[in-house]
């Protein structure tokens, strides 16, 4: 039997070795101030939420999601992270978890559920199905260390 419910004190061990799992699939350092920084966030932010799934009983998958504000909707959630244990993948796991994300954000007020993934990563199966791919969208992040003849720009707003 599954179920799905917000992360609780008890599942921190469990929580954190499946985090370090998914950090660790996607090659991502982290130092174990993070795991607790990330941890005590998610326990007490109104805003961004941890959810647990349990396959009989057993913590198998978890997933974490933000609400924020939007310029043209009403808000949106972005669904930062979903991971399921490999040994029980395939088994409706991972649909069920973004469904429940997307009715908890709805009864919030953020109609609006989106995520990222890789192009090369397996879960895309899985979200070809439950999501629209916007094609020829491409994700950028701001880069700190851009050219000099880039940051010497007028700042926005001071013309």
């Amino acid at each position: 039997m599954m179920e799905i419910d917000f992360l609780a004190e008890p599942d921190r061990a469990r929580w954190e070795s499946l985090a370090r799992g998914k950090d660790a699939y996607f090659e991502v350092e982290r130092g174990d101030d993070d795991y607790e920084r990330t941890w005590r966030r998610l326990l007490d932010d109104d805003r961004i939420r941890g959810i647990a799934a349990r396959l009989d009983g057993e913590l198998v998958g978890i997933a974490h999601y933000l609400f924020h504000a939007s310029v043209w909707y009403a808000g949106r959630c972005y669904l930062a992270d979903l991971y399921v244990d490999a040994e029980v993948r395939r088994r409706g796991i991972a649909t069920t978890m973004i469904e429940w994300v997307a009715r908890d954000a709805k009864e919030h007020g953020f109609p609006s559920l989106y995520w990222n993934t890789l192009e090369d990563a397996p879960a895309r199966a899985l979200y070809d199905k439950v999501g629209r791919h916007h094609r020829g969208l491409i994700h950028y992040a701001h880069r700190r260390d851009a050219p000099q003849a880039v940051l010497d720009r007028p700042e926005p707003g001071s013309r």
